[in-house]
């Protein structure tokens, strides 16, 4: 795992100033600790920071083929790595490393850009032909690393974090007030937008071509969930069992020391029992839990660690070690994030890497197998609208208790609230199930707030509408399955794998997400529906197979999250912090937003009326961000 960076002028006798090169590769240090290179030549640079896990000797980037004609600089793990070693050594090519680098340059060199169809893992790089005056670049298929690029009349540039870029003078910091926009309703901000102007992530199964200062795009590879499998239960729960098997048996191939992040949740819990299995040596569990008994899994964790006899580690976030985080973790990410559980990944990380330096995790189980409760809160939405509303008046009560006993799905209290909540969601965009359940700001909500500049800058653009489009183009038949495409590639890549990789690399940890592995998520998803929700029982198949493995309270418990209990936080140990960031009259989320309309929000949490917990965090978040970018 590392960090890469990199600059092509347009003008081929402009030189790479050798410090400014330096000055982007430092800003990722933190990403690569173990050591650092450049490679010069004429208008073209490539920075590499390394954090060393496979051949900790000869590894070191950037590396070239025989002749030096081609140069790359990469960020990640390749898992079939050997495979292709061994069949581009057939075809006569020359290995001087044992590293998985250089197996994408020979790569490259047989199979051009279709090298990427060989390629099993997780990676974005960037490789200099010399010979044809071409930058080819390449994110993996989830988009679990990352890569921000600029390109400008002047040149290209490239970086593993928006900090990078940012250490060069002809990068400007605009901030782009519809990715703030789309911020307010995700969460996040998605691809292929940045904060800043100008600036963008090359999607998830993308590649970037360079030549002449003229820069292309296209996709290599995508998810289809059609036709279906015909297959038996039986027949699916062999087949999953040994293909998790085989994911997590090639993510264990490491020259340091590696663990797990166990949080008691199904996913983590089938890699964990897997890598028991599979390894001659007790595994090593991390796990992170709240003095606030609903939000603290660890007893679950425990359960776990216990059946398999890991050697387990616990850490306890405290509110007030959250109000002085604030401020790292908005310099960690670059851009705004709100998604609360960065704190314990931080922690969680932190902790980790005192003890290994590859850790894996259970990323991408929920997007595959339908573990969230909307999938099939969804399935209400339709026929609870079309009621007279007298009828939905008075079996609201009930329904809102039935919602909210399984899940974490944040409904009101108040049962009236919770009438006005299902309302809301059954007026959303039926193609935009995360905005439906999320509890962020509506498309009418922040049509409400923006001051009037805010809403000039940002007509004719939609968070619902942004999502629709991966809904429309899926290769799916099913409303489920075209939803977790979307997820797949706006949730899952724009929120989870993005704190995942921040948190982890921030202290020089690689993380492994067995349950990405390009086979298992092709598999799912040509499984039919009913294998992946039964009723309300999500990760049906998940559950029936670890049937043997897991303690029975792990298999049968419903999905909480993990989730950290901003809205008390913000009642209580967190109250100051709104009057201090929020209500003061120099906060700069007045460039957004109108004042009394931010005013509301807080007296309405505070005096219990509606749950803004989720939306006052992210403004937060925004302040803070503001703040440290004027």
């Amino acid at each position: 795992m590392c960090g890469i960076c990199g600059v092509v002028y347009a003008d081929p006798q402009h030189p790479v100033e050798r410090h400014l090169l330096n000055r982007m590769n430092d800003a990722l240090s933190h990403r690569g600790p173990d050591s650092e290179g450049l490679y010069l030549q004429e208008n073209v640079g490539l920075g590499h920071r390394r954090l060393a896990i496979i051949d900790l000797v000869t590894g070191k980037q950037p590396l070239c083929n025989e002749d030096e004609s081609i140069w790359i600089v990469f960020n990640g793990e390749v898992y079939n790595f050997p495979e292709l070693r061994i069949s581009l050594q057939s075809l006569g090519h020359t290995f001087r490393t044992n590293t998985d680098t250089e197996v994408i340059v020979h790569a490259y060199e047989e199979y051009g850009f279709d090298c990427l169809e060989h390629l099993d893992g997780m990676f974005a790089f960037a490789l200099w032909d010399s010979r044809k005056k071409r930058l080819f670049a390449a994110r993996d298929r989830f988009g679990k690393k990352p890569f921000y690029y600029a390109h400008r009349k002047e040149g290209f540039f490239f970086g593993s974090e928006l900090k990078s870029l940012l250490q060069h003078p002809l990068i400007q910091k605009e901030t782009d007030p519809v990715a703030v926009h789309h911020y307010l309703t995700l969460q996040y901000v998605p691809d292929p937008y940045s904060i800043y102007k100008d600036i963008f992530k090359l999607p998830p199964a993308h590649f970037l071509v360079l030549e002449g200062n003229k820069c292309r795009t296209a996709r290599y590879w995508d998810i289809r969930y059609t036709p279906k499998l015909k297959i038996s239960e039986k027949e699916a729960e062999e087949q999953l069992w040994e293909i998790l098997k085989e994911a997590v048996k090639k993510r264990l191939v490491s020259d340091v020391p590696l663990g797990a992040f166990l949080s008691g949740g199904i996913d983590s819990s089938i890699v964990v029992s897997l890598m028991a299995g599979l390894c001659a040596e007790p595994v090593r569990t991390f796990s992170i839990g709240f003095d606030y008994e609903s939000f603290n899994e660890l007893p679950y964790a425990r359960a776990v660690a216990e059946k398999w006899a890991t050697e387990h580690y616990e850490f306890i976030v405290k509110p007030e070690t959250v109000a002085e985080m604030i401020p790292k973790l908005v310099h960690i990410f670059d851009e705004p994030f709100a998604d609360s559980c960065a704190f314990q990944t931080y922690y969680l990380a932190r902790l980790t890497r005192q003890h290994v330096t590859v850790v894996l995790n259970g990323d991408g189980g929920d997007e595959t197998f339908a573990g969230y409760p909307r999938y099939w809160l969804d399935r209400y939405v339709k026929p609870y609208s079309a009621l007279p509303r007298f009828i939905t008046q008075k079996m609201t009560p009930a329904l809102v208790g039935w919602m909210r006993e399984p899940t974490n799905v944040p409904v009101e209290a108040n049962w009236r609230m919770g009438l006005k909540r299902l309302s809301q969601v059954a007026e959303v965009s039926p193609k935009a199930s995360i905005i439906r359940w999320g509890s962020y700001f509506s498309e009418d909500m922040k049509q409400a707030c923006f001051n009037d500049k805010m809403s000039s800058l940002v007509k004719g653009h939609s968070s619902d509408a942004f999502l629709a489009e991966f809904f429309d183009r899926a290769s799916a038949d099913s409303f489920l399955d075209r939803t977790l495409y979307v997820d797949m590639l706006n949730y899952l890549t724009g929120n989870n794998l993005v704190k995942m990789d921040r948190m982890t690399m921030a202290h020089g940890l690689e993380a492994r997400s067995p349950l990405l592995d390009k086979t298992y998520v092709e598999f799912s998803a040509r499984l039919p529906e009913t294998m992946k929700i039964k009723g309300r029982r999500t990760k049906y198949l998940l559950r029936k197979m670890s049937a043997d493995i897991l303690p029975r309270e792990i298999r049968e418990r419903s999905k909480r999250g993990f989730a950290a209990p901003v809205e008390e936080w913000l009642k209580k140990d967190l109250r100051e912090l709104i009057n201090d960031a929020l209500l003061s009259s120099n906060s700069n989320i007045y460039n957004f937003f109108r004042r009394d309309c931010i005013q509301k929000m807080a007296d309405e949490h505070q005096k219990g009326r509606i749950n803004h917990g989720r939306r006052i965090w992210m403004l937060l978040i925004l302040e803070e961000w503001c703040r440290s970018n004027q």
